[in-house]
């Protein structure tokens, strides 16, 4: 009888640009998160989170058709209602789409939202850069005062700041409906003259997407940029007047920033203010971060009444990898204060409920529930840092007692079980306190 070969199956991994966040990496995404929450409540921005999948004409009515985004970059795909959808590849979009669909133009304006999630982009994997990527981001809508693009300038120059991070911010304006088409004539003049030292990409830009020739960076290409007409000389007054108030504030809290006529960003939505978030190596190399601009003809594409806009998002990859390159220190999550231990099925049935009361009542409170003995569960407790170990074995259960022990000095005291709560409330304080007299 013939016996049946075995078929080795292959192993399965990462699908390709995708990235897993580890448990070790975890601390610096806690951190951002944090950071961006307490800047969110500082400013008075409030928390939203529109879906991974949007319609695709979303993105071809708002980044542009002939961005390279939507023309080669976005995941999309019919679903079995045969409706187009994409995963989103950027987060204002949805984010506008969500103020118009939900009313949100009856609130008092401006509406100042954030999120922090994934976007989806097919680009060539390099460091920093993912197919899966996530960004957290910062939208003020209804309002066109320069001082609210100041204010979204300075959360993202601050955020990163306080992150450990030396950046600037590079910014320009790129004016508006009313006074971009003469500059787009001129870079169209400019870069005609100089047509075939363009690279192919810069080629079908010129024709379909000229502001997008700045941004190239192939090395022919790159030094046309530098001597390309500037969008500054074609302002008219009131976009002048807009860009003039924004330096200004800006100047009045010292953000170190540099006026690059190249900023143009990378999606047809833009007016006015643009920026990036720049960060330099040690080689002198530039690496962006992350960057925003004033988009206040977006509402209205979409749908909506013309309403002005301001926002900015930031790669958290990006900054991740930066402060590790810098070492910046990043504490981990505050330890736990008790581990529950336990010895025998009975104790593991009241240990679990005890576990329960006490996270329940506010302890941080951890345990080990499937290791059965001390030794392995001291251990665990030692790894995690515990100030106290809970230990309930057979004979405390007769005796309504547990054992309460010091883990920084060892002693162990038999406590009455229904008085532990108390007990722990009384020596966390002390060490509370200890620890306020000591400056920790």
């Amino acid at each position: 009888m013939a016996t049946k070969k075995k078929t080795k199956k292959s192993k399965l991994q990462l699908v390709k640009g995708m990235k897993d966040i580890l448990p070790d990496e975890q601390k610096y995404w806690d951190l951002i998160r944090d950071k961006v929450d307490n800047f969110a409540h500082n400013y008075g921005f409030s928390r939203i989170d529109t879906p991974i999948v949007e319609s695709t004409n979303l993105f071809k009515r708002s980044v542009g058709e002939d961005t390279d985004i939507v023309s080669k970059e976005m995941f999309s795909f019919e679903t079995p209602g045969k409706d187009k959808v994409s995963l989103r590849p950027e987060g204002t979009a949805g984010v506008v789409r969500s103020y118009i669909e939900h009313g949100m133009l009856n609130m008092p304006q401006p509406v100042k939202l954030f999120y922090m999630g994934p976007n989806f982009r097919y680009d060539k994997p390099q460091a920093g850069r993912y197919r899966q990527f996530w960004q957290f981001g910062f939208e003020s809508i209804g309002d066109d005062d320069p001082v609210i693009d100041a204010q979204l300038i300075i959360i993202s120059y601050q955020i990163l700041r306080e992150l450990g991070l030396d950046i600037e911010i590079q910014i320009n304006s790129i004016g508006d409906a009313e006074c971009r088409p003469q500059y787009i004539k001129a870079i169209k003049q400019y870069y005609q003259t100089n047509k075939n030292d363009l690279c192919s990409e810069c080629s079908k830009r010129l024709l379909k997407n000229p502001l997008r020739l700045l941004d190239c960076k192939v090395k022919g290409c790159n030094e046309l940029a530098e001597s390309a007409p500037q969008m500054v000389d074609y302002l008219d007054d009131d976009c002048k007047n807009h860009f003039m108030s924004v330096l200004e504030y800006l100047d009045e809290l010292d953000v170190k920033y540099n006026l690059n006529h190249r900023i143009v960003r990378g999606l047809d939505y833009y007016s006015k203010t643009a920026w990036e978030i720049i960060e330099t190596d040690e080689s002198g190399k530039l690496h962006a971060l992350g960057g925003g601009g004033r988009y206040d003809e977006l509402v209205h594409t979409l749908g909506g009444r013309p309403t002005p806009a301001v926002g900015f998002a930031i790669g958290i990859e990006r900054v991740i990898i930066k402060m590790q390159e810098k070492k910046v220190e990043v504490s981990k999550r505050k330890g736990y204060d008790i581990f529950i231990a336990q010895l025998g099925i009975e104790a593991r049935k009241k240990a679990l409920k005890l576990f329960e009361d006490l996270r329940g009542a506010g302890f941080n409170v951890v345990e080990s529930m499937s290791k059965k003995g001390l030794k392995d569960q001291l251990d665990i407790a030692n790894k995690k840092g515990t100030l106290f170990t809970l230990i309930l074995g057979q004979k405390e259960i007769a005796d309504e007692t547990i054992l309460l022990r010091d883990m920084d000095s060892g002693v162990q005291e038999v406590v009455n079980f229904n008085k532990i709560a108390s007990e722990l409330v009384k020596r966390l304080k002390k060490i509370e306190e200890k620890n306020l007299k000591a400056g920790k």
